[in-house]
């Protein structure tokens, strides 16, 4: 039975599992990594450590299944990340040219992706979600995106935006039926988004 609870620093290590497990466009990305924690370190750990605005996990008795996690203010967590979460990852991570996966996630350690000012100015909160398979396909993603809007709603945040690599069909379809569009195309993806208001 799969149950959707808020989630804490108890929930680091499934939660890094999760994301590698579903890191190479919501498959498998094990393979793909010398260290396989570099996908957590960039997508899931900066909003656990945190803890703040909704992080939500997907729990079942194997653990942890799945994740919502967000932030209301997108430029105030890049702030705090840029102070907190980043500075010890980098002295951990020197930059490297190998050219491999693993350079290119340190990269983004040292060099996190900027904020897009118009899409924030418009969409100021964002959000990250995955799903193993066996989280997938019984309504949990759905609840676990209305319960964020209703979140977001409830403290008027005005809209929501997140990046979804191109190769997912699934996700894009996903998401599109819940109401989101394509706000641009990027080289990684798609970046979509929801007006609020």
């Amino acid at each position: 039975m799969l149950r959707i609870e808020p989630a804490g620093l108890g929930d680091l290590p499934g939660s890094y599992r999760v994301c590698l497990l579903t890191g190479d466009a919501g498959e498998d990305a094990t393979g793909r990594y010398r260290d396989p924690d570099l996908l957590g370190h960039v997508y899931v750990g900066p909003y656990l450590a945190r803890g703040r605005d909704l992080q939500l996990v997907v729990v079942d008795d194997k653990g942890v299944a799945g994740y919502l996690l967000s932030t209301d203010d997108s430029v105030a967590f890049e702030a705090w990340a840029e102070a907190h979460w980043w500075p010890p990852l980098r002295a951990r991570y020197p930059l490297i040219d190998d050219g491999s996966p693993d350079a290119r996630l340190i990269g983004k350690l040292h060099r996190p992706d900027p904020i897009d000012g118009a899409v924030v100015r418009e969409f100021p909160a964002h959000l990250h979600i995955d799903l193993l398979a066996r989280a997938r396909g019984g309504g949990t993603g759905r609840a676990l995106i209305e319960r964020l809007l209703a979140d977001l709603r409830g403290r008027g945040i005005e809209g929501v935006h997140f990046g979804v690599d191109a190769r997912n069909a699934k996700a894009l379809g996903f998401y599109e039926h819940l109401g989101f569009r394509a706000l641009k195309q990027e080289r990684w993806g798609v970046l979509m988004g929801m007006r609020l208001g």
